[in-house]
C-alpha cells in the first residue's frame, strides 16, 4: 500500500468525517503555509557551526576547534566551514538555547519528531498536514527525503492519510528514489479509473458498516490521491529540465572523498524540496545522517559542511528569488548537539550533549538576522533563552497557524496532541 498524506482539508473536516473529537482551533494567523525541515540526525556540533565559543584566557576550555567570522548586516557568527551559508546570515534565526530532555540518539530523535521520547507517536509533519491540510489535492501534504527511520514520517494513531511519503529509504541513491506504487502502464488511464472506482465502490460498501473507522477512510482516501499523484508527482521527481547551472549550486551528484558521511546526494534533495514547495506541498523533511562524530571531529564535521552548506544556500537563494521564502518556514537542527573539544588534550573525539545546543529558522515569519538564547562558556548547557523542543514544536504550530494546545485527536480514552501534557510556550520573540 502507498504511504501517502494528503486531505484536501484539516483537522476540523476530519471530525465531521469521522466522528473523531477534535478540539475547535481558535483562530491564528499564519505566518507561513509551509515547512521544510533539514533534519541534521546524529547530533550536529553546534560550537563549530553556529555558536562561537573561542578558547581564550590561560586556561584554554573547551570550546570552538575551527575559526568564525562576523556576517551581513546582523553580524551574526557562522563557522569557516559553511562560508555558503553564512552568507544568508541576515535572513537566518539562530536559536542558541535549546535543550532536550536526553543524550540518546533514539530517544531524542523520536521526541523531536513527535514529542514523545518513549512512545510511538504521530510525527511533527502529520499533525501539521492534520491541522492544515494539503495545498495540492494531486500531491501528499508531508513527505520525506531519505528517512532513515518510520518515526520520520509516522502518523501512527491519526488516519494513515495524513502520514508521510517516504521518496528515499536509508540512504539510497537519491537520484534513483521514487514514489512508490503510483507508476503503470498496463492500462490506459480511463480503465485505471474505472478499476479503482470498482475497488472504491467496495471500499465504500465496507465503511457503511463500519462507520468512524478512520483507517478504512485513510486507506480510500491514499487510494485516491495516489491516482491522482500519477499526473504530477513524476515530473516532480524528474530534474531534467532544471539548468546545468541550477544542478552546480545545489551540488546534485556530487561524491566526497573524505569522511563517513552516507552518499545521500543532498543536494538532489534540497533541491527536490524547492520543487515540492512551489507545488504546495504542505511539510517536506530533507534528512542528513552520519553527524555523529565521535571518532574524527574534524574530519567528518568538515564532510558534513561541505555536503550539506552550498545545497542549503541554494535552497534559501531560490526560495527568496521565487518570493517563496516569506511563506515558506525553513528549520534546521538535529536530536541534540556535542560538547566542544579542549585545546592541547590530543583529542579529537566528542560525546553527546543534550543540554545546550543549536537550532536555526528562516523565511516563514521569523526574525532574521537574530540570535535567541545563549549556552554558557563552554557550550555546555543553554543559560539563557531556553528552548525545549516541545516549545519549538509549539512556535512551529503557531507560524503555519495552528495553536499546540487545540490541535487534538481522541486516542485511547483521551486527547492527544503534538506538545504532549507538559507545558509548552511559543517563542514570540523569533517572530518579526
Amino acid at each position: 500500500m502507498l504511504q501517502s498524506a494528503s486531505c484536501g482539508f484539516g483537522f476540523l473536516a476530519m471530525q465531521a468525517l469521522s466522528g473523531q473529537r477534535v478540539a475547535a482551533a481558535d483562530s491564528v494567523t499564519p505566518r507561513a503555509k509551509r515547512v521544510i525541515f533539514l533534519c541534521m540526525s546524529g547530533g550536529p556540533a553546534q560550537l563549530d557551526t553556529f555558536d562561537y565559543k573561542p578558547q581564550v584566557g590561560k586556561k584554554p576550555h573547551a570550546g570552538s576547534v575551527v575559526d568564525f567570522k562576523r556576517h551581513g548586516r546582523s553580524g551574526l557568527w557562522v563557522s569557516e566551514l559553511m562560508p555558503e551559508t553564512a552568507k544568508h546570515a541576515d535572513r537566518l534565526c539562530v536559536i542558541n538555547g535549546m535543550h532536550a530532555d536526553t543524550g540518546n540518539h533514539a530517544q531524542s530523535f523520536l521526541q523531536l519528531h513527535t514529542g514523545e521520547k518513549l512512545r510511538k507517536r504521530p510525527s511533527m509533519g502529520a499533525w501539521i498536514n492534520y491541522g492544515l491540510g494539503s495545498e495540492n489535492e494531486n500531491l501528499p501534504g508531508f513527505i520525506s527525503l531519505n528517512a532513515a527511520k518510520h518515526s520520520v514520517y509516522s502518523s501512527e494513531f491519526l488516519p494513515s492519510s495524513f502520514a508521510g511519503t517516504p521518496i528515499g529509504l536509508n540512504g539510497e541513491n537519491m537520484s534513483l528514489a521514487t514514489i512508490r506504487n503510483i507508476a503503470s502502464d498496463h492500462l490506459p488511464p480511463s480503465a485505471k479509473r474505472e478499476q479503482l472506482d470498482f475497488i472504491q465502490s467496495m471500499n465504500r460498501n465496507h465503511l457503511a458498516d463500519r462507520s468512524g473507522d478512520a483507517k478504512l477512510e485513510g486507506v480510500i482516501e491514499t487510494m485516491e490521491l495516489a491516482f491522482r499523484m500519477q499526473s504530477m508527482a513524476p515530473e516532480l521527481l524528474d530534474l531534467s529540465n532544471e539548468t546545468e547551472r541550477t544542478l552546480q549550486r545545489y551540488r546534485v551528484g556530487k561524491k566526497l572523498s573524505v569522511g563517513t558521511c552516507r552518499p545521500t546526494d543532498f543536494g538532489r534533495q534540497c533541491l527536490l524540496a524547492r520543487r515540492f514547495a512551489e507545488a504546495g506541498v504542505r511539510f517536506i523533511e530533507v534528512n542528513h545522517g552520519s553527524w555523529d562524530q565521535h571518532k574524527d571531529h574534524r574530519r567528518d564535521l568538515k564532510a558534513n559542511c561541505e555536503t550539506t552548506d552550498a545545497p542549503i544556500a541554494a535552497l534559501l537563494e531560490d526560495l527568496a528569488a521565487r518570493g517563496l521564502l516569506d511563506d515558506t518556514l525553513v528549520v534546521w537542527g538535529g536530536e541534540f548537539g556535542r560538547p566542544g573539544l579542549t585545546p592541547g588534550d590530543g583529542k579529537n573525539e566528542t560525546g553527546h550533549n543534550a543540554r545546550g545546543f543549536t537550532f536555526w529558522m528562516a523565511g516563514g515569519g521569523v526574525k532574521p538576522g537574530y540570535v535567541h538564547g545563549r549556552t554558557d562558556e563552554t557550550g555546555a548547557r543553554a543559560v539563557e533563552g531556553k528552548v525545549h523542543f516541545r516549545d519549538l514544536h509549539a512556535t512551529i504550530l503557531n507560524l503555519v497557524g495552528l495553536q499546540h494546545d487545540q490541535l487534538t485527536f481522541h486516542h485511547e480514552g483521551r486527547d492527544h496532541r503534538l506538545t504532549g501534557p507538559e507545558d509548552a510556550k511559543v517563542v514570540s520573540e523569533l517572530f518579526a
